[in-house]
C-alpha cells in the first residue's frame, strides 16, 4: 500500500461517524452560529408578533355577518375593497392621512436634527452645567405626559392654534429621550483624540460636528428617526384633544368608524390596515440602516 493510501485510509478511520457539531450546540449554539432553539425562539416571535395583523387583514376583508358564520376567521375573504370604500366614504381619509404624514415627517426631522446636535454638545464639549443640564433633561422623562397635557391645552388656546397641526409639531419638535440617547451614542463612537486632531486642522466647532461628529452619528439618527416617525405616526391622545373632526390624524379619524351602538368590526379592523402600511413601507425602506444602526452600536472597538 503506497504512502497516500496509507493517509487516505487513516483519515477516513479518524473520521467521526456523525460528522457536524455535537447536538448540544445544533440544539442551543455556540458564540459563533446559533442553534435551532434560537430559530425556534425567533420563529415563535415573529408569529406572535406579525398574528394581530394577519388578523386584522382576515377580519377586514370579510363583513360582520360572515364573522358570525365562522369564528375564528382563519383565511382573508374577498371584501376588503368594499369595506375600504366605506371607510373612505366615513372619514376624510386623505387629509388625515396627509396630515399624519406631514406630522411625523416634520417632527422626526426636528427631533433627529436637535438631538443630534443636543447630544454631541453633551457628549464632546465641555461647558459649565454639563451635567447638572444632562440631568435634568433626563429627569423630564419622569413626569408622565397625561400631567401636561392641561397647561399645553390652555397654551394653545391662547396662540389660538387648538384646531391647527401646528399644536400637535411645535411640542414635540424636541424630545429629552432622542437628547439622552445621542449623547449616549456619541460618547462612545467619537473618540476625544480625533475631535482634537480636527481643531489643530483649523476646524471650527461646526466643521468639526459636519465631518466628523454628523458621519459617526448616522446609524444611530437612522434608529431614532424611525422611533421617531413611528411614536409620532401612532400618537392618539394629544392630536384627539387639540384637533377637530375636520382637521384629523389618521389615528383619531378611525376612531370615527365606531360608534356606541353599532361598531362594524370588518370595517374598523381595515381602517387599521391602511393606516398600517405606511409603517410597513417605512420599515422596509429602512430596514437596512436600521440594522447597520444596531450592529455598529453594539460593537464597539
Amino acid at each position: 500500500m503506497s504512502i497516500l493510501e496509507k493517509n487516505t485510509a487513516g483519515s477516513k478511520a479518524s473520521t467521526p461517524a456523525h460528522p457536524g457539531r455535537p447536538l448540544r450546540q445544533r440544539i442551543f449554539g455556540n458564540g459563533l452560529k446559533p442553534g435551532y432553539l434560537t430559530y425556534g425562539l425567533l420563529l415563535a416571535f415573529f408569529l406572535g408578533s406579525s398574528y394581530p395583523l394577519w388578523w386584522s387583514v382576515v377580519v377586514g376583508s370579510r363583513t360582520n355577518a360572515a364573522l358570525g358564520l365562522e369564528w375564528p376567521p382563519l383565511l382573508p375573504g374577498g371584501n376588503f375593497w368594499n369595506n375600504a370604500a366605506e371607510v373612505f366614504g366615513t372619514i376624510p381619509f386623505w387629509t388625515a392621512l396627509w396630515n399624519s404624514i406631514l406630522i411625523s415627517t416634520i417632527i422626526t426631522v426636528s427631533v433627529v436634527t436637535f438631538s443630534t446636535l443636543a447630544g454631541y454638545a453633551f457628549a464632546k464639549l465641555r461647558f459649565r452645567g454639563n451635567g447638572v443640564l444632562m440631568v435634568a433633561v433626563v429627569a423630564t422623562m419622569a413626569i408622565p405626559t397625561q400631567l401636561g397635557i392641561i397647561p399645553l391645552f390652555m397654551v394653545m388656546r391662547t396662540l389660538g392654534w387648538t384646531g391647527e397641526i401646528g399644536a400637535v409639531i411645535v411640542p414635540t419638535l424636541v424630545t429629552a429621550f432622542g437628547v439622552f440617547f445621542m449623547r449616549q451614542y456619541l460618547v462612545d463612537v467619537i473618540p476625544d483624540e480625533l475631535i482634537e486632531s480636527a481643531r489643530m486642522d483649523g476646524a471650527n466647532m461646526i466643521r468639526t460636528f459636519w465631518h466628523v461628529a454628523l458621519p459617526a452619528s448616522k446609524p444611530a439618527m437612522a434608529i431614532l428617526g424611525l422611533f421617531t416617525f413611528m411614536m409620532a405616526w401612532t400618537d392618539f391622545l394629544w392630536p384627539l384633544l387639540v384637533l377637530n373632526a375636520n382637521n384629523p390624524t389618521l389615528q383619531t379619524a378611525l376612531s370615527q368608524l365606531s360608534s356606541a351602538r353599532y361598531v362594524d368590526y370588518s370595517v374598523v379592523l381595515t381602517g387599521a390596515v391602511l393606516a398600517t402600511i405606511p409603517l410597513l413601507v417605512l420599515f422596509v425602506l429602512a430596514g437596512k440602516q436600521l440594522i447597520s444602526g444596531i450592529m455598529q452600536g453594539a460593537v464597539k472597538g
